[in-house]
């Protein structure tokens, strides 16, 4: 979206594995009128204009990371309104590429007033924060019960009648053997 009467960046980048030499890049508006159109030689050139509209001016540079062949509208119109596309040419490549931006210009930006959403989205947070509380609260108190009734159960006392009887022990049940015959 632009404001009518301002300038208006229109990005566009390009990617490849095989690099470029001798790529032509072109802009068109609503697919049949050419408002830019550039030649790069390879990547340590800039790109060399072949035509374009007054009101277009190339921003992009392919000679760093990025191979950016963005151009500025310059004092958009309502008329300006519509698609732009960018088509890149690679000959190394077997076919172009291109992306297109949709473009609406508007008279003055409105400021929209937020409050009624931003009402609704704490509300809606603030609940959710509630049940994660809720929900945190409940697991630490069962696990205290958990505890406490793990705690009860390890005093119990458990008895067996067969205590000390293998050992042999004095006062266990045991029989007592007779010392072996030298």
């Amino acid at each position: 979206m632009a404001l009518n009467g301002s300038d208006i960046l229109l990005p566009c980048t390009f990617t490849t594995c095989i690099g470029f030499q001798d790529l032509i890049f072109t802009w068109y508006f609503n697919s049949t009128e050419l408002i830019y159109h550039g030649k790069i030689k390879s990547k340590t050139s800039e790109p060399i204009l072949v035509g374009r509209n007054p009101r277009v001016e190339f921003v992009g540079s392919t000679t760093g990371k990025d191979n950016n062949i963005s151009i500025v509208l310059k004092d958009v119109e309502l008329s300006d309104a519509g698609r732009y596309t960018c088509h890149v040419l690679n000959p190394k490549e077997k076919k172009a590429h291109n992306a297109t931006i949709f473009l609406t210009v508007v008279h003055k930006l409105e400021e929209t007033d937020n409050t009624v959403t931003l009402i609704i989205v704490g509300v809606v947070g603030g609940l959710i924060g509630l049940l994660i509380l809720f929900m945190l609260v409940k697991r630490v108190v069962l696990f205290i019960i958990k505890k406490i009734q793990d705690g009860k159960k390890e005093c119990l006392v458990s008895s067996s009648g067969n205590d000390n009887t293998e050992n042999g022990l004095a006062g266990s049940k045991a029989e007592q053997k007779a010392p072996p015959k030298a």
